[in-house]
């Protein structure tokens, strides 16, 4: 028996069934391979073509707003020059206008359909997440529901391949499906880093380290004390989670691009059949079905190789007769309870609040940064789809580099993950700040510099991506070691919430600043300003302090929990 094996064989279990074995290669495997699967519906799916698919089909049964008998794309396609996402020109040879359509009794654009889309699916993703995630921290329901919204998902994705323009009204509910299982199962993901990180005890090499598992033998009953308050297993596990996290964001950035490409690919070679000409939603419904496919291929790995990591027992009801009914109210007052005590649980850990605080702007600067970079290449610098594809390659690929660059760096010149982070949020001024320079008259007569030219986008897309790669690998491996053990998968649906529930902010101010201003540039001042926002609170964590925190927490047991109870 090996020194590892040897010290987790003296580890108690805090419950009958809890499984403390040692993470293996192979179940770090099934973690990776679904980063693998559902990052390439990420970028290539939510981030790339789900919008424009919804926009296409809605336009593809819209009118132009001037002129309400008038369809925005010709039902035959002789009119669509070779491009069939393009409006046609009004017929009195005026400039390209909105085009509008009739959903659920309101007429709205079709670009505002994708949008409110979007929008729903952000909310019903946090429902779900409050809702559903407690259960996550009770027995095998971690990787069952991981399993459950993953194949849920990838159906719905694959599913567009028969949305057609005549039943549009369908594809929003499909979008919202695959968002939903997206946002949750990346969640339960999640749940799952810190149980690697805490079973992956390889301290051999490490005397110090080595020491302390000694002492945790020998003392049992002050395992998790001793685990949360050691500096050195703290920096050991800190190093490890931001090592798996990085190599998982890597590697599903890798099989993002891969897609990406095949998708340019596919679109190719649509372009040269007449499909494309009579349904010019159907390339992007062929990807769609590609990622759907991908998801479901890739999830087979978790299905095998992941271990369940199964948490204590659900409680069972008392005082009631069976029923479905009852059961259901029973384990749904018993979700809402839970999350509710999360949630006071984690504003009693101060530092759990200053991350949270600190990673909801920064999810919202990162996500108003990337869609006003977009609209700016599609509005100011009259970019077509290509370049833009293009654009989201450049980024994801240095996103790539970022993620295996950052933990050398990081070990190179001894930086703690949280460095990292402050590092990350110090370059993301660079890309508002460039923008800025076109405000400068110098710049401005040199016809270049200051986003003024196409092709200064790309290197900023770079650079962003790079940012991009430290950020997805180091947010969440510091905010692991703040969560209280038993708790992971309902810490980590804070985290997800957050997330999401800050996407709304950023975009709706920056949509104010451009009705006004009528141009994007200006926005660039307000995207400097919630750049550096994180920071300060980010400088202020101290993580080693809500480690030791978290490890004072003891867990509520649910095992009596009632209807009626508090």
């Amino acid at each position: 028996m090996s020194f590892d094996e040897a010290v987790r064989s003296h580890e108690p279990s805090r419950y009958e069934g809890e499984d403390t074995s040692v993470t293996t290669p192979r179940e770090l495997n099934g973690w990776y391979s679904y980063a693998i699967a559902a990052e390439v519906f990420a970028v290539v799916g939510v981030g790339s073509f789900l919008p424009v698919t919804l926009e296409q089909l809605a336009r593809e049964r819209g009118f132009f707003f001037s002129d309400r008998t008038t369809p925005c794309v010709s039902r035959t396609g002789s009119e669509m020059s070779g491009d069939p996402t393009r409006l046609r020109m009004r017929a009195d040879g005026g400039p390209e206008e909105q085009c509008v359509i009739s959903f659920m009794g309101t007429e709205v654009t079709t670009a505002s359909f994708a949008m409110y889309t979007f929008s729903a699916a952000v909310l019903v993703q946090a429902i779900t997440l409050v809702c559903f995630s407690s259960f996550a921290d009770h027995g095998p329901y971690r990787k069952r529901m991981l399993l459950c919204f993953a194949y849920l998902g990838s159906l719905a994705s694959a599913s567009f391949i028969c949305i057609t323009p005549e039943v549009y009204y369908l594809a929003p509910f499909l979008a919202i499906i695959g968002v939903t299982c997206l946002g949750c199962s990346f969640t339960l993901l999640n749940a799952f880093l810190p149980l690697l990180v805490a079973n992956h005890q390889d301290y051999s090499d490490d005397p110090d380290s080595a020491s302390d598992f000694e002492m945790e033998a020998l003392n049992p009953e002050s395992s998790k004390n001793l685990r949360r308050s050691s500096p050195g297993m703290l920096a050991r596990d800190l190093a490890r989670s931001a090592a798996i996290s990085s190599k998982g964001v890597g590697l599903g950035y890798t099989a993002a691009v891969s897609v990406q490409c095949l998708s340019i690919l596919v679109l190719f070679v649509f372009s040269k059949t007449s499909l494309a000409a009579n349904d010019g939603s159907l390339p992007m419904r062929a990807i769609l079905l590609l990622v759907g496919v991908w998801w479901a291929i890739f999830t087979f790995p978790t299905f095998r190789w992941l271990r369940p990591r199964s948490g204590e027992p659900l409680p069972t009801q008392f005082n009631f007769r069976p029923s479905r009914i009852n059961t259901f109210l029973f384990y749904t007052r018993f979700s809402l309870s839970a999350f509710w005590t999360t949630l006071k649980r984690a504003i009693r850990l101060r530092q759990v609040v200053i991350f949270l605080s600190a990673w909801f702007l920064l999810s919202d600067a990162i996500a108003t940064i990337s869609g006003t970079a977009v609209l700016f290449a599609r509005t100011e610098l009259n970019m077509g789809t290509i370049a833009i594809a293009l654009l989201s390659i450049t980024s994801i690929g240095f996103g790539i580099v970022g993620a295996f660059a950052w933990p050398r760096i990081a070990t190179r010149y001894s930086l703690q993950p949280k460095t990292v982070l402050l590092l990350c949020v110090a370059f993301m001024e660079i890309v508002p700040l460039y923008g800025l320079l076109g405000y400068i008259p110098l710049i401005r007569a040199l016809k270049f510099g200051g986003l003024q030219q196409p092709w200064e986008i790309y290197p900023l897309g770079a650079v962003h991506g790079f940012i991009m790669g430290g950020i997805s690998s180091y947010a969440r491996s510091v905010y692991a070691p703040l969560i209280p053990h038993g708790s992971e998968a309902a810490f980590f649906a804070l985290y997800a919430v957050t997330d999401k529930g800050s996407s709304a902010v950023g975009p709706a101010l920056v949509g104010w600043i451009v009705d006004r201003a009528g141009t994007i540039r200006p926005a660039f001042i307000f995207l400097a300003v919630l750049a550096v926002c994180p920071g300060p609170l980010l400088w202020m964590l101290d993580v080693e302090k809500g480690r030791a925190d978290a490890g004072r927490v003891v867990p509520k047991r649910v095992d009596s929990f009632e209807m009626g109870e508090e």
